[in-house]
């Protein structure tokens, strides 16, 4: 019930950071044509280009089992970067009777506290999954 739990907090996470960035990305950019020209069209693709380098589209996600009494591979760790390895790594250790969950920042795809195996593993996913 609490990876459920976990997991739904997650997703509510996404989805307000998401609404938050396209109300932002509305406020910044009125509504206007394309440029006709192809000049005015290539500024266009840049502008685009360089706005989608802080989206966090690096993501991988790590299942495992945290102890060795359980199975199920109930335990993960969730990289979500964007283009420079920049972002955060959550983790939820799945136990018999609880569960706790991580946050740890992540900087040019490492971070200042020691990342677990599997949390390395997740950002090494997120970074080969690089476009």
């Amino acid at each position: 019930m609490e990876l459920l739990l976990a997991i739904i907090a997650v997703v509510l996470a996404a989805a307000a950071l998401a609404l938050v960035l396209l109300d932002q990305r509305a406020r910044r950019r009125p509504d206007h044509d394309l440029p006709a020209d192809v000049p005015g069209l290539r500024a266009e693709v840049a502008a685009l280009r360089a706005e989608a380098k802080g989206a966090l589209r690096h993501l991988a996600v790590i299942r495992y089992d945290a102890f060795e009494e359980m199975g199920g591979r109930l335990s993960w760790s969730l990289a979500l970067l964007d283009d420079g390895g920049d972002g955060v790594v959550l983790s939820s250790i799945r136990g018999r009777n609880e569960s706790r969950t991580y946050t740890k920042s992540v900087a040019g795809w490492s971070s200042e506290q020691e990342l677990s195996p599997e949390e390395s593993e997740a950002v090494a996913h997120a970074r080969m999954a690089r476009l």
